[in-house]
């Protein structure tokens, strides 16, 4: 029976207990394919900022010195991502997921008008102001640390907030369109999701990267709007043909009122449940679920919670990727691309290797690797009983991770060590000359490699695990905090560089080079975050083991409650549709 609330499209729809077949997606195409092509447009937009917004706030149009600019890269992330339980909890309780993407796609369009602004000389005038004289001794204009900081904050910030309620809500309700054709399409389509992300971060760092570094920042910055506004016409021509369901509340709501009932508890005798005199044992002995479902969604907080807090040095690695490794690439070696071509004043131009391709490198994992897992890998492990769980899988990433850091801050010091001995070379990047030991930019390979490979094993796994614990009502919720915790990462990433770039600890004070990493130790900030993920490992583990006990004793039911009842007593949580491969069920 249909809820209220919800809007079916004109389309057949199957049973739950009907098996899935291949052609699960019947019916079900347009809708599918509206939200990944969505998805792919969202996420070239995004990976349009990140990819080179350290090297935008570096260059001469700015003067942003490195730390800087890779701390507001960082700060970015972390608020888009940091965003995402506000999202969830707008589609619950106000908007639904339809009207909360919809919304989330027009702010998106609205904030990403920030950086073509600011990206025009004409127009940056106007929304920024004039800059200070050069005060470095270089003779180039604008060396002021907070030129057009204000704006640049304000536009990311809006951008993350879109970013936010997007991500959070585009995913569920992706899945929402085939989750009555049981939790194998729900699986497929959570691939194919993925897939279309990576697609999007390609297109965007391999075509985008390329016109911002070596043609102009503004048109770079033009794209990615066009991309969105492409999207949200699609989302919105797609609308008939979605499931959709309107907001029946947040579970966020009544968790808070317990938490401020528990903080305050002479407030509680005025909003006592009709329950509140009967024990949780009499409540279940005969079977019957509590009217408030607030203590178990409590319950669901602190098995998820534990586990995305553990995360938090993982994400402090995996986010270095768009941070410290873009600056990193711009002071190795670049090679030239398509040979010199003459300006238009008779001088040569170099097309340099743009210094955001190699984050390719993860994406080109992903599309190589998911396939090869999905199909060869996985039903080979599940069909011997040796699939790992989702949190084993994230223990490995952790790994993978942690090995990243390693080899970056290797190659940073072998950098260093050419930088003394004026094993150097001056290159353009862009409009700004950096000199660069003569390493060649491929020796960061390996570390790409590295953190591609551990984004298989803990955000695939994570997106599962997060997915899988929710009960019906939080599904949304507990999506947002996983990317809430993942903002959180890259926020204390930020804070972690901000902190080394004191002159008291000086590793990344770099004032003596103008803004490049030199004179620097950014290899003890890799050398840390290693430091900081392998201490946590151990910890993970532990709680992987603790997780796994506590589940195989909550899937048995209590002896005495079955002897009362003279039937099996029901589950202590209700659950949505789960993965199969991989999970105890």
């Amino acid at each position: 029976m249909e809820r209220a609330g919800e809007r079916h499209p004109l389309l057949p729809r199957r049973t739950e207990k009907a098996p899935v077949e291949p052609g699960a997606f019947n019916g079900r195409r347009l809708a599918c394919g509206a939200v990944l092509m969505v998805e792919a447009l969202e996420r070239l937009a995004f990976y349009a900022v990140v990819g080179n917004l350290v090297l935008y706030l570096n260059g001469s149009a700015f003067g942003w010195d490195g730390p800087r600019a890779t701390s507001a890269s960082l700060v970015f992330t972390g608020a888009a991502y940091l965003a995402s339980p506000f999202g969830g909890w707008l589609a619950d309780a106000w908007l639904g997921r339809y009207r909360t993407v919809a919304a989330g796609l027009a702010l998106y369009l609205f904030g990403m008008l920030a950086l073509p602004l600011t990206a025009d000389p004409r127009t940056r005038g106007l929304v920024c102001g004039n800059r200070t004289a050069g005060r470095h001794g270089d003779g180039e204009e604008g060396a002021d640390a907070d030129y057009c900081r204000g704006f640049i904050y304000s536009g990311l910030v809006v951008v993350g907030l879109a970013v936010g309620c997007v991500r959070s809500n585009i995913t569920p309700f992706g899945a929402d369109q085939v989750t009555d054709r049981g939790p194998e399409a729900v699986r497929r389509f959570f691939n194919w999701f993925y897939w279309f992300i990576n697609i999007g971060a390609i297109l965007s760092l391999f075509l985008v990267s390329y016109i911002q570094q070596n043609i102009n920042f503004f048109i770079g910055y033009v794209i990615p709007v066009i991309c969105l506004v492409l999207g949200l016409l699609i989302f919105l021509l797609a609308g008939p043909t979605f499931i959709t369901k309107q907001a029946d509340g947040s579970a966020f709501t009544g968790m808070a009122r317990s938490l401020f009932r528990c903080c305050c508890p002479g407030t509680g005798r005025l909003t006592r449940s009709p329950y509140s005199d009967l024990s949780e044992e009499m409540l279940f002995g005969h079977g019957r679920q509590p009217a408030d479902p607030t203590q178990e969604n409590v319950k669901v907080l602190r098995r998820v919670i534990p586990v995305f807090l553990m995360l938090i040095p993982y994400w402090m690695v995996y986010f270095q990727m768009e941070s410290t490794y873009v600056l990193q690439a711009v002071h190795l070696q670049l090679p030239s691309l398509f040979g010199d071509r003459p300006t238009h004043n008779g001088t040569e131009h170099l097309q340099t290797f743009p210094a955001a391709w190699l984050t390719m490198f993860d994406a080109v994992m992903l599309l190589l690797l998911i396939p090869l897992k999905d199909t060869v890998i996985d039903p080979f492990l599940t069909k011997r009983n040796l699939l790992p769980t989702p949190l084993t899988r994230i223990s490995l990433g952790m790994i993978f991770a942690m090995f990243s850091a390693i080899a970056a801050g290797v190659l940073e010091s072998q950098r260093l060590v050419h930088v003394r001995n004026n094993e150097t070379v001056s290159q353009t990047v862009g409009s700004t000359t950096y000199v660069a030991a003569r390493l060649a930019i491929w020796w960061q390979v390996p570390q790409y490699l590295l953190i591609g490979i551990s984004e298989i094993f803990v955000s695939i796994p994570g997106l599962e695990f997060a997915y899988s614990e929710a009960p019906k009502s939080m599904q949304c919720a507990i999506m947002g905090l996983f990317f809430f915790f993942s903002g959180i990462g890259s926020f204390v990433g930020s804070g972690l560089l901000d902190l080394v770039s004191f002159p008291s600890i000086g590793w990344l004070n770099c004032q003596l080079d103008h803004g490049n990493i030199n004179s620097c130790h950014m290899d003890y900030y890799f050398y840390l975050l290693a430091g900081l993920q392998c201490a946590t490992l151990p910890l993970f583990i532990s709680l992987t083991v603790w997780h796994e006990k506590g589940r195989d004793s909550s899937s048995r039911p209590p002896v005495c409650q079955g002897l009362r009842s003279g039937r099996p007593a029901p589950s202590s949580r209700s659950s949505p549709a789960r993965f199969q491969a991989g999970r105890r069920v």
